[in-house]
């Protein structure tokens, strides 16, 4: 059941991926890696069509990740970052996330975000 929502659903506010989250770390780590993954794209401008041909990785799966409507496996992960030549995977460990069942706040949604960004210097 834990797959049963999009990452997106656990939007609080705002737009994902740039969105307060719910305090639910795989969430939190779908969204960062969403971001990541369209800073990357952004930077080196690529398309989600140019990035499926460079990587192996389904054009329809990238739009996926980049929407949140799927939980990325690593398989995926590993092929975008070895295309784009970034890690997209966030060192969540540090984040303050909130215990489950206690509102989400954002202070937990933009320290993970601080997370990601401090990382590979995006």
């Amino acid at each position: 059941m834990r797959r049963a929502k999009k990452p997106s659903s656990f939007v609080i506010d705002g737009e994902w991926p740039h969105a307060m989250m719910e305090p639910h770390r795989g969430a939190l780590v779908a969204q960062a890696i969403a971001r990541k993954l369209a800073e990357a794209m952004a930077e080196r401008g690529l398309s989600a069509n140019a990035l499926a041909q460079k990587s192996g990785v389904n054009r329809q799966v990238i739009t996926n990740v980049l929407n949140g409507s799927v939980w990325p496996d690593m398989l995926t992960i590993v092929d975008l970052e070895g295309a784009l030549d970034v890690l997209l995977w966030p060192d969540h460990t540090q984040w303050r996330i909130p215990e489950p069942g206690q509102p989400g706040d954002r202070a937990a949604s933009e320290e993970g975000v601080r997370g990601v960004s401090g990382e590979g210097g995006v």
